[in-house]
Order: structure tokens, then C-alpha cells, then sequence
């Protein structure tokens, strides 16, 4: 078992990886002064799971309310369900919710838990790979709209982290790939270590080892944390956490976020953000030829010539790091460190989609 954390000061949680078995005692001792509880969760999640999880509740009132799987849940429809149903049954500040699922899950119930009464306790258990190396860690929660994701949203950590790696076994390829995209961008943005685990453990990768995997949790939620806790609110380094962002989210929205998942869509936007890298200067050919071969090494996809950036232009102009009125693109140099600026040449953009 590993124990880390993240936030600062009074904003400080646990983050908790076991290898096989939900840790009850750590989960019980966490709701201890909680008496009701609403585990929030997606119909994509094992009923085992869910059973798990109420089997630590059973002298507690506790409820459980399932939203579909998928990113349309992430929506004000699916807050209001879970709003009205927390008034309901009558929670109060003394109460709490679990999110146990994906980064779906996450946010909105994060999300629900921020604004119910102004802030109750939540607790993650994330089962997917990309919740458990990203979305889970960090106090980031919202829901989507129309115009864009994550463009309602809130700051606001939980109370603990529980992260179940056996959990990720009965996780579709599709979801193990998409987490897999996330963790590709720590191994770019800061983590040698994590790099080189990669480059070195591709076929144990594949076969979800989990002594590998443990190894990759916990190296892409330490490079997270440590620049979460010098910029909680995304106000500086935070934003080399987009890297990839810009044009994945710009996919995502354009794909009315259906067909393709979050870390297809940020694994692709990696690679148009690596290609604009190279052509301002920042990396050498050579480094982009690495960076896209240690993704293809893990069977991503890497082919983005489907999306043309006239298509996607008007999404891009509604990404959250606009900055008065100046689009921050989060680009790499060639000691593989991520940087945000808005000096740029625009059509080194649409240089990079051809």
C-alpha cells in the first residue's frame, strides 16, 4: 500500500493505493462522522464494486444513486438529479458523497459536493486508469455544456482518495487506452522517471501488471500533486497540465463527445501540440519522431488526419485558457518540460493538422 497527498495547509488529503483489496478500515475511519452517505456511481461499474463499497456502509444511512455511463452524464441534468435527491433525503452539512467510477463520476458528484450547502464531504474511489492517474487528484470538478467542457466548474478537493489498481481488470481496452493517453502526458511534460518506464515496460503495460501499474499511479499522481500544491487554482504551472488539452477537448466537443473517449482525444492533441512544438523551434525533429513513437509503443492511436483545424477552430476558441483574448497553447521544449505562452504563430497551428 501507498500513501501520498496533495493540496496544502487545511486543503491537505490522503491519496491511497492498494494493489488488490479496497482498504475498509482507512474508507470507515474517512465517513466515521458522516451519517448519511450517496455513493454516486455509472452504470458501467461491476456491481461487485458498488457492493464493496456499501459493505463499509452497512451501519450508516446510505444511498445509492446511479447515473449512465459516459460523458453525457457530465451535465446539469444529471447535477440537478443528484441536488434534488441529496434534499430529498435530507443531507446536511454533517453528511457526505462517494464518487466511485471514472472521471465522469468524479467531477460531477465533486461537483455536487462543492455547491450542495456550499461544500460537504466527498470521497474518491476512481475505477477507471485516467481517474485514477488524473481526474481524482487535483480538486478539479464541473460538468459540461453546449458550448464546451468542464466550462461550469469548481475547485474543491475531497476528503480522501482510495485508488484499487485491481479495480483496472475488468476495465474494456477502450477505457485502459484512454487513462493510458493521460499517462503519456505526465512521462512528456516533467516525469523522466515515468518516461522511462514506459519506454522500458511497453508489453508489461499491455498486460496491465500490476506492479507496473502501481509504479505508473503513483509516479504520474506525484508529478500531479507537486504542481497542484504550488498552483492550486491554476493560475500558472497548473496550466502545463493541459498539455494536449487544447486540441483534445477541441475533438471531444466537435465528436458532440460521443465516438471517441478523453485520452483518445487528449493522446491526439499531444501530438498536434508536439507538432507545433517543432515547427516554433522548441523541439528537434528527432524528439518529435520519440514522442510519437513512445505512444504508438503503447497502441494509441496517433493519426489525427481526420480533424482539420478549420473544423475545429470555433472549439478551440472557447478553451478555458483564453486569455484576454489570447489563446495560451501548452507546448513542450526539447528537455521534454511543459510551458504555457501565447507567442505563437498561428499557422504553425494549421501546419501542424496537415
Amino acid at each position: 500500500m501507498v500513501n501520498l497527498s496533495a493540496g496544502k495547509g487545511n486543503e491537505k488529503y490522503k491519496i491511497v493505493i492498494a494493489n488488490s483489496a479496497l482498504p475498509y478500515e482507512i474508507l470507515k475511519n474517512a465517513i466515521k462522522n458522516n451519517p448519511k452517505i450517496m455513493v454516486v456511481t455509472d452504470s458501467g461499474v461491476p456491481k461487485k464494486y458498488i457492493n464493496l463499497v456499501t459493505k463499509t456502509l452497512k451501519n450508516k444511512t446510505f444511498y445509492v444513486h446511479i447515473v449512465p455511463k459516459g460523458e453525457s452524464s457530465k451535465s446539469y441534468k444529471e447535477f440537478r438529479k443528484i441536488i434534488s435527491k441529496l434534499i430529498d433525503k435530507n443531507f446536511d452539512r454533517s453528511d457526505a458523497v462517494i464518487a466511485l467510477g471514472g472521471g465522469v463520476v468524479g467531477d460531477l458528484t465533486g461537483f455536487c459536493a462543492a455547491t450542495y450547502l456550499r461544500g460537504i464531504d466527498y470521497i474518491q474511489i476512481p475505477t477507471t486508469l485516467l481517474s485514477q492517474v488524473d481526474s481524482s487528484v487535483g480538486g478539479k470538478t464541473g460538468i459540461n455544456i453546449t458550448q464546451g467542457k468542464n466550462l461550469i466548474g469548481s475547485f474543491y478537493n475531497p476528503k480522501i482518495v482510495l485508488i484499487v489498481i485491481k479495480f483496472l481488470s475488468t476495465l474494456s481496452e477502450y477505457e485502459y487506452k484512454s487513462g493510458m493517453g493521460e499517462v503519456v502526458k505526465y512521462a512528456l511534460i516533467r516525469n523522466t522517471k515515468l518516461r522511462k518506464i514506459l519506454e522500458m515496460n511497453s508489453k508489461q503495460i499491455k498486460k496491465r501488471d500490476l506492479k507496473v501499474l502501481s509504479n505508473i499511479i503513483e509516479e504520474s499522481i506525484k508529478t500531479k500533486s507537486k504542481i497542484v500544491v504550488e498552483d492550486e487554482k491554476e493560475e500558472g504551472i497548473r496550466a502545463i497540465l493541459n498539455f494536449g488539452h487544447t486540441f483534445g477537448h477541441a475533438i471531444e466537443a466537435y465528436n458532440n463527445y460521443k465516438k471517441i473517449s478523453h485520452g483518445a482525444a487528449i493522446t491526439l492533441g499531444m501530438v498536434i501540440a508536439s507538432k507545433v512544438s517543432f515547427y516554433e523551434g522548441y523541439i528537434k525533429e528527432t524528439q518529435l519522431k520519440k514522442i510519437i513513437s513512445l505512444i504508438e509503443s503503447l497502441e494509441l492511436n496517433t493519426n489525427h488526419s481526420k480533424y482539420k483545424y478549420a473544423q475545429l477552430n470555433k472549439f478551440i476558441k472557447n478553451d478555458k485558457k483564453i486569455n484576454k483574448g489570447k489563446l495560451n497553447l501548452i507546448l513542450v521544449n526539447n528537455k521534454f518540460k511543459a510551458f504555457k505562452t501565447d507567442n505563437f504563430d498561428i499557422k504553425n497551428i494549421s501546419k501542424a493538422f496537415d
